[in-house]
C-alpha cells in the first residue's frame, strides 16, 4: 500500500483516492518569465517519479499542470511587480513572446530529463472566464469583497486559514521588500487579491474586461480554477515546491473550498529545496544554474536526475560541483555494471525466471510505497546486479524499475558498452596523448583545491570537446575517450 507524507496533516498516510483507482493530480507549473533553474527542475523530477509510480502501480492517473503567464507578482503575494512584465522589460519583448519562449525552454528541459508531460497543460491566460465565474460566486456568498477597484478574498470568513503552518495575522510580513508597500484596501492582512484592476494596472500588458473593470487575475485563483476545470471538485494529490505552501497553496485551499463548499484536496505533496553551499538557489538573486548550463559543462541530464533521485524529496538537497561529480561517477559506473550483465546477442546467460523477478522487485516496490523513497529504489537496482540470478532476469528487472526511475539505464548501458569497445579498439593508437590528459586532470584538481571552479570547469569542457569524458570517483579522477 502506497503511503505518502501529507503536508496538510504533517504525517504519512495511506493513499486512498476519492474514486477508487482513478487519481486526479495537480502540479503547480512554472511562471514562464525566465529559464527554470535546476532547483525548480528537482521538484518536477520528483513529481514525475510520483506520476510514473502511480501509473506503474495500476492507477488510472490524470495529471494537470498550469503555465503561469500572468498575475504572479514578485513577492509571491500581492506586492511587487508582475514577473512576466519584468521579464518582457528585461528582454524588450512582449509578455506573450516571453511566455512562448520560456514555455518551450521548460518543455525542452522536461524532455531532456525524461520528465513525462502532464496529460493537460493549461496556460493561465486561457481561463479568464473560469476565474470570473468563481470570483463572482465568492462575492455572492460573502467570501470576497471589492475595495479600491480590486477583488479580495476575505480570510476572516474561514474557520481555519493557516493549513500548513500556524501563523498569526500580527506576524505576517507585509511590505518587507524594498519598494513594496502594504495594501490599505485589505480588511485583514491575510486577505489576498482575486482580481486586480487599478492599483496594479500601470505596467500590466495583459488585461481583460470583467464585472469589476478592466484588469487581470491574481496568481492564486489560476491554479484553483484550472484544477476544478479539468479534475473536478475532488482533487486527490496537489504537488509543488515547499515554498508554495504559503501563501500560494494556503490561498488555493481557502478560495477552492469556499467555492465548492467541501474539502477539496486529499493529499499535499511538497518537494524541498535544492540549495547551493551558500544558500537557496534563486532567480531574484540573478545567480542560478540551468540544465543547459550543466550540459555545457559536460554533465548529462540523466546524471542530474540520478543525483536528485539519490536524495529523499522531503530533504533539502545541497548542490555542489563535487556532489554532482560524484553522482556522475556513480551513474557511469552503474551503467558499466549493467552493461556487463546485459545479454549479448542470442546468449541470454540463463533464462528469465518469474519467481526471481518477483522476489527482487519486492524491495523496489516497498521503497517507493514508503513515501517515495527513491534512494532505496536506486539501491534495489544495485541489489539486482549483485543477485545470483540470470542476466535475462536482471535485465527484465532493470527495465521494469526504469519505468519509474526513467534513468535510461538499459539504453545508457548499451551505449556505455559500445563506447568501451571503441575505446579499447583505439587505445594503442591514442596512447601518445595520455600524458597530456593526465596533466590536464592534475591541473583541474589543483584548480578545484584552490576553489577556482571556473578554471576547473574550463578544463573539463575543453577535454569534453576533444571527446574525453572525466569520471570523478572517491578514488580519484579517471577518463574515457568517447570519440
Amino acid at each position: 500500500m502506497l503511503s505518502l507524507y501529507n503536508s496538510a496533516t504533517h504525517r504519512r498516510e495511506e493513499f486512498h483516492p476519492h474514486d477508487e483507482n482513478r487519481v486526479g493530480m495537480y502540479t503547480c507549473g512554472p511562471t514562464v518569465y525566465h529559464y527554470a533553474h535546476i532547483g525548480n527542475l528537482r521538484t518536477y523530477i520528483m513529481e514525475d517519479v510520483l506520476d510514473r509510480y502511480l501509473r506503474y502501480s495500476g492507477y488510472n492517473l490524470k495529471r494537470v499542470m498550469n503555465i503561469t503567464d500572468v498575475g504572479h507578482l514578485s513577492s509571491d503575494a500581492d506586492e511587487g511587480e508582475d514577473k512576466m512584465v519584468n521579464g518582457a522589460k528585461r528582454e524588450h519583448k512582449s509578455v506573450l513572446e516571453i511566455a512562448k519562449f520560456y514555455t518551450d525552454a521548460f518543455l525542452s528541459d522536461c524532455e531532456r530529463l525524461n520528465i513525462r508531460l502532464p496529460d493537460v497543460i493549461e496556460p493561465a491566460t486561457h481561463c479568464i472566464d473560469d476565474y470570473i465565474r468563481i470570483i463572482s460566486r465568492l462575492i455572492e456568498t460573502g467570501y470576497a469583497y471589492i475595495a479600491g477597484g480590486n477583488v479580495y478574498f476575505d480570510t476572516s470568513k474561514l474557520d481555519e486559514y493557516y493549513v500548513f503552518n500556524k501563523h498569526s495575522e500580527e506576524n505576517l510580513a507585509v511590505g518587507v521588500r524594498e519598494g513594496v508597500e502594504a495594501d490599505d484596501n485589505k480588511k485583514n492582512k491575510a486577505d489576498f487579491v482575486l482580481w486586480f484592476t487599478k492599483s496594479k494596472f500601470d505596467a500590466q500588458e495583459l488585461k481583460w474586461e470583467s464585472p469589476w473593470g478592466l484588469g487581470y487575475p491574481g496568481w492564486h485563483i489560476e491554479c484553483s480554477a484550472i484544477s476544478l476545470k479539468h479534475l473536478g471538485e475532488y482533487l486527490d494529490i496537489h504537488c509543488g515546491g515547499i515554498d508554495n505552501q504559503f501563501p500560494h497553496h494556503t490561498n488555493e485551499i481557502a478560495q477552492s473550498e469556499a467555492y465548492i463548499g467541501h474539502k477539496w484536496c486529499g493529499l499535499w505533496f511538497h518537494v524541498h529545496h535544492l540549495n547551493t553551499e551558500s544558500g537557496k538557489m534563486s532567480k531574484s538573486s540573478g545567480e542560478f544554474l540551468t540544465l543547459t548550463r550543466l550540459s555545457e559543462l559536460g554533465y548529462s541530464p540523466m546524471a542530474y536526475r540520478f543525483f536528485c533521485l539519490n536524495s529523499h524529496y522531503r530533504k533539502t538537497l545541497v548542490f555542489s560541483d563535487e556532489a554532482l561529480d560524484n553522482a556522475v561517477g556513480a551513474y557511469e559506473k552503474l551503467l558499466s555494471r549493467i552493461a556487463a550483465n546485459l545479454p549479448d546477442g542470442n546468449d541470454m546467460s540463463g533464462e528469465y525466471d518469474r519467481a526471481d523477478f518477483e522476489k527482487y522487485k519486492s524491495p523496489f516496490v516497498e521503497a517507493l510505497d514508503g513515501d517515495l523513497n527513491t534512494s532505496l529504489a536506486v539501491t534495489a537496482v544495485y541489489d539486482v546486479l549483485k543477485a545470483p540470478i540470470s542476466n535475462a532476469t536482471k535485465t527484465a528487472l532493470i527495465e521494469d524499475f526504469d519505468r519509474v526511475l526513467a534513468l535510461d539505464l538499459i539504453k545508457g548501458a548499451r551505449e556505455s558498452r559500445e563506447k568501451i569497445k571503441k575505446s579499447d579498439a583505439s587505445a594503442a593508437a591514442a596512447g601518445d596523448d595520455d600524458g597530456e590528459i593526465l596533466a590536464a586532470i592534475a591541473a583541474r584538481a589543483e584548480a578545484k583545491a584552490q576553489k577556482n571552479y571556473a578554471e576547473a570547469d574550463r578544463i573539463r569542457a575543453e577535454l569534453l570537446a576533444r571527446g574525453i569524458t572525466l569520471i570523478d570517483t572517491r578514488e580519484g579522477t579517471t577518463y574515457k575517450k568517447t570519440t
